[in-house]
């Protein structure tokens, strides 16, 4: 009788949801999935029903043995899994809308995972994250938690410190679609290369080596740097050249999501001017997703249309599922995930979550060591992380007086009179779902 092999994504609803399936049906003779349970809340129960019956599409189509199971019963689904997966948005698209108009309104970057709006995403999300791995203590304690959700880097770290649950992982599509695109600017094949990525989630750097053991990084830094040669492997960071002498000078690729902190008027001048005129990324986005549902609802697609990688997070399932099979099969994948630092990164605390290369076995991933980093990365990284740790620690008090001491080391958010305005216009906007802050007893 073969293995019962139980998958739990929660935010099932989300428009990624066929991908994952995909990445499933893919790997079905390495990870034979019998029962994925795709749970959502009653305000995503629409989409869960919409991408439920394509998901059961996909698997008749592929004619493998697994049931597709819909409900908004979290604990009834997580009973007995082997693996969780978590996808969700906590006050939906419309809460990240608010956490891009508001920042913008005051003349301060508006990203869902940077500045404010990241801060305030990650206070929204890491309580609920919290509540479902108290309930995996009791329901799978065997169980890993996948984690794509993001702040990816502050809720693994959550996770790690508050929730007590050392079997969690962090995934981001940025470090995955590097390896791929950064492969073709080198004319070779990505599973010749070795990708070594060192710090936290959307602030990290890289460098390449391939089978031969030479160094390509200079080589890619002129391809990816060089005068005209700028192009951003992120739907929503335009191509903005970053100073080629001064990446040069790193001998490391940066993260896309370094235009935020090393060119913050450029970039916030150009969200503004955007904003203008076709509002937020995130009302972009609504729209994307609503077409996308649209054609979900077709009841003779049964396979990924390509529109999905409009969303901005192609690669992000296939990602999960290739960590889930590496997990299972002791595989030892190569993957740069969140993951505890354990001295991996010595600038940085030994219990924090770092994004590191790692090799993903049976028993999690093993990161690659990394040592120190020059001065040139390690001031902005600490910074950082230390501004990350606090906003977890409000996240988990409801803390104000905590939430504004993050606010005010964050880079993007530039004074203190505009942090508090700020802070205080969000805290108000998003009062629904931060009851750490407004529940408290008197």
């Amino acid at each position: 009788m073969k293995k019962k092999l139980k998958v739990v994504t929660i935010g099932g609803g989300s428009s990624y949801t066929p991908e994952l399936v995909e990445g499933f049906i893919k790997r079905y003779d390495e990870f034979p999935l019998t029962e994925l349970w795709l749970v959502d809340i009653e305000a995503g129960k629409e989409k869960m029903m919409i991408v439920g019956e394509m998901a059961k599409r996909m698997v008749k189509a592929a004619e493998i043995d697994c049931e597709i199971h819909l409900t908004l019963n979290r604990k009834e689904a997580l009973r007995d899994a082997d693996f969780v997966t978590t996808q969700l948005r906590v006050g939906l698209l419309d809460a990240r809308i608010l956490d891009e108009r508001i920042p913008l309104s005051h003349g301060l970057i508006g990203q869902e995972t940077n500045g404010a709006g990241g801060i305030f995403k990650a206070l929204r999300t890491i309580p609920v994250i919290l509540d479902i791995v108290e309930d995996m203590k009791t329901l799978c304690p065997n169980a890993w938690l996948i984690n794509f959700t993001n702040p990816a880097g502050m809720v693994t770290e959550a996770v790690l410190r508050y929730g007590n649950w050392d079997k969690v992982v962090g995934l981001c599509n940025i470090p995955v679609n590097a390896v791929v695109e950064e492969a073709e600017l080198l004319e070779e094949d990505p599973e010749k290369l070795f990708f070594h990525f060192a710090g936290i989630n959307h602030l990290h750097w890289h460098t390449v080596v391939d089978s031969t053991g030479k160094d390509r990084t200079d080589e890619l830094i002129e391809k990816m740097y060089g005068a005209g040669n700028a192009k951003s492997i992120v739907a929503n960071i335009k191509d903005n050249e970053l100073v080629f002498e001064q990446v040069e000078n790193l001998h490391m690729v940066p993260c896309p999501y370094h235009n935020y902190y090393y060119y913050t008027d450029k970039m916030l001048a150009e969200e503004l001017a955007d904003f203008e005129v076709h509002g937020t990324r995130a009302e972009k986005v609504k729209q994307i997703e609503k077409e996308l549902f649209d054609l979900y609802k077709d009841p003779n697609l049964d396979y990924k249309p390509k529109q999905l990688a409009e969303r901005g997070g192609a690669r992000y399932s296939d990602a999960a599922c290739e960590t889930i099979t590496s997990i299972y099969n002791d595989k030892r994948t190569v993957m740069t995930v969140s993951t505890k630092n354990n001295g991996t990164i010595t600038d940085l605390p030994v219990d924090s979550a770092v994004e590191v290369t790692c090799i993903l076995t049976g028993k999690g991933p093993i990161p690659y060591n990394f040592g120190s980093f020059h001065p040139k990365e390690r001031g902005l990284l600490q910074l950082m992380k230390a501004m990350e740790q606090l906003t977890i620690e409000a996240a988990v008090t409801g803390d104000t007086g905590t939430l504004i001491q993050a606010f005010t080391m964050n880079p993007l958010i530039t004074s203190g009179d505009t942090a508090k305005k700020v802070m205080d216009e969000l805290l108000a906007a998003h009062k629904e779902y931060l009851p750490n802050f407004f529940n408290k007893a008197k």
